[in-house]
């Protein structure tokens, strides 16, 4: 794995430190009403001519703003909360405040009315781009809910400088209307050429995703998603007399956040069989992201499919470990099957590249029919690039599969038994905890005891895997951890790992109560192994991740400065403006 920080996930999770909460809407109204309070203060202690200018341009306005925002879009089906109505008001009025006392500052106060025309215009335009990005992109159906601020504000500033003064307020409203277009249009233009989608759209989507979970986002990804055919190979296991087991490893990704694409897949295919289902992580990056929930159910198709006239088998073999470099893999031998579950821990571990695992699968039909490679995901330390091949650890990844493949070659020669078991977590998905809590499966051998232990969530911390292992040891003589990589847990950014939120040694106890569960489950059994040919499923894309990240920052980036100009052009204006109709 590429240890630099500079892979798409890196970039795509940097964006997370531009959302914030907006505070409660009375705390941004105090700040109103202050702000007005103590201008009204400051010019009577100075004598001046307009009386409570404070109150009536700055705190009125704001506060009829913060009350009429939320009924205008809704006219227009749209939601802004309270919070956010009161927080764009209160920055509105700080924003006016200082370009308005910018001419008393440098001892001009006859230019008053001048840079208050201008504080106007420039709330205007702002709410203007906030609403269009939080609310609804579409400029022509904000216009309204964006002026009761400004528009207000020029009204009751007549009541100081004259009728004559609406024209002004008109005119520099255009301006810097006028100004929004263009900064829009330029902003819009990299990802509508690169993606044919909105900016400004998808941002309208992704905050109604964080506020009332809608998946509305998915249209952008069907926009940029192209089709692929993956394998998924599953462990199937029959006992008499009890529930049988499904381990399934799929090879598209998990995410890419909360309940958008395929971030619960792994709900999705526990609901769809009736055995005790433990969904592992595959090798695939966030480019293998499902682009909509709907497409998990050409997965779990695909795999009902292969399950269909199996032939099982009543031998496996006992696992072994082996390690090359930083890549440890667990193998064992089941029928005509080898299960490898592989991790870096206690290094960094990231996705693996699906061409890894492709390569590690084809090795491995050399000596067996079917090969469930396991990403393990089981050691987090910050988000980091996923392991591509022909990388120093990717190399590592394939060497050490070749090494176990032949070792594990013609072992499956003992009978054994298998149990498994599911234990719900009292956390939530905010603590790092998906829907299916921590499953166990145990398989004894040979007198050796295996167990697979596997939370459903994204990732771990690095203390966690020790604590399940020593937990269990006496009970089972050989444990890996695994995550399954759900990112039904993440809403913003990939690092939520199971452990950040919840202390690992109480995470370790649930873990060693499934591996007694799956324990006191054990009953003689019989394997089969199937590969299901997932075809035409519908992902986010080769690289398409990386290059939206990129598109997105390289936006960043310039989006400072070509504000800059457009502020610049919009404040000639008005002052050209100001002397002509004045």
């Amino acid at each position: 794995m590429n240890e630099r920080a500079d892979g798409s996930d890196v970039r795509m999770a940097g964006l997370a430190r531009y959302i914030f909460t907006a505070p409660s809407w009375p705390r941004s109204l105090a700040i109103i009403v202050a702000l007005g309070l103590l201008i009204d203060g400051v010019s009577l202690r100075s004598g001046d001519t307009y009386p409570f200018f404070g109150t009536l341009c700055f705190t009125v306005p704001a506060v009829l703003a913060t009350f009429l925002t939320k009924p205008l879009l809704m006219e227009r089906g749209k939601v802004i909360t309270w919070n956010r109505s009161a927080l764009l008001a209160a920055a509105g009025t700080v924003f006016a405040v200082i370009v308005t006392l910018f001419s008393v500052i440098l001892g001009q106060s006859a230019l008053l009315p001048l840079t208050f025309a201008i504080a106007m215009g420039l709330v205007f335009g702002l709410r203007l781009l906030v609403i269009a990005a939080i609310a609804d992109y579409r400029l022509s159906h904000v216009v309204m809910p964006a002026l009761p601020q400004s528009a207000f504000g020029v009204v009751f500033a007549t009541l100081s400088f004259g009728q004559e003064y609406l024209l002004l307020g008109v005119v520099l409203h255009l301006v810097f209307g006028f100004g929004c277009v263009l900064f829009v249009w330029f902003v819009e233009r990299p990802l509508n050429k690169g993606f044919h989608i909105s900016a400004f759209n998808f941002i309208n989507t992704f905050i109604e995703h964080m506020t009332d979970g809608s998946k509305s986002m998915e249209d952008f990804f069907r926009d940029i998603g192209e089709e692929v055919s993956v394998p998924q190979v599953s462990l199937a296991f029959r006992r008499d007399g009890t529930r049988d087991i499904l381990f399934t490893v799929p090879n598209v990704h998990p995410g890419p956040m909360g309940e958008i694409g395929g971030g619960n897949l792994t709900r999705a295919v526990y609901e769809a069989f009736p055995e005790e289902v433990l969904t592992a992580h595959g090798c695939s990056t966030h480019d293998f992201n499902l682009v909509s929930a709907s497409e998990s159910e050409k997965v779990v198709a695909a795999v009902q499919d292969s399950l269909e006239g199996l032939a099982y088998s009543p031998l496996a073999g006992p696992s072994r470990r082996t390690r090359v470099g930083s890549v440890e893999v667990l193998a064992q031998p089941m029928g005509d099957a080898l299960l490898m579950v592989s991790t870096r821990w206690p290094q960094k571990t990231e996705d693996v590249d699906f061409a890894i695992g492709m390569a590690v699968m084809a090795e491995a039909h050399r000596c067996f029919a079917h090969c469930a490679f396991v990403d393990a995901h089981n050691c987090m330390a910050d988000v980091a690039s996923p392991v591509h091949i022909a990388s120093k650890e990717g190399n590592e990844y394939l060497a050490v599969a070749e090494r176990c493949i032949s070792d594990s070659a013609g072992g499956a020669v003992h009978a054994f038994r298998a149990g498994a078991a599911r234990v719900p977590l009292p956390f939530s998905r905010e603590e790092g905890i998906g829907d299916l809590g921590v499953q166990a499966l145990v398989v004894e051998t040979a007198g050796q005891r295996t167990a697979y232990v596997l939370f459903d969530g994204n990732n771990m911390v690095t203390d966690l895997r020790p604590e399940v292992l020593k937990a269990v040891r006496g009970l089972v003589d050989e444990c890996e951890v695994m995550t399954s990589d759900s990112h039904v847990v993440n809403t913003v950014t990939g690092k939520n790992p199971v452990g950040l939120h919840v202390s690992p040694d109480i995470l370790a106890g649930f873990a060693k109560q499934a591996v007694e569960e799956a324990l006191a489950d054990l009953g003689d059994a019989e394997v089969a192994s199937a590969s299901a040919a997932c075809e035409d499923v519908l992902v986010f894309g080769s690289n398409r991740i990386s290059e939206l990240a990129s598109t997105v920052n390289a936006m960043l980036v310039f989006i400072p400065p070509l504000s800059l100009a457009v502020l610049l052009v919009a404040f000639l204006l008005s002052v050209l403006a100001y002397v002509v109709i004045v």
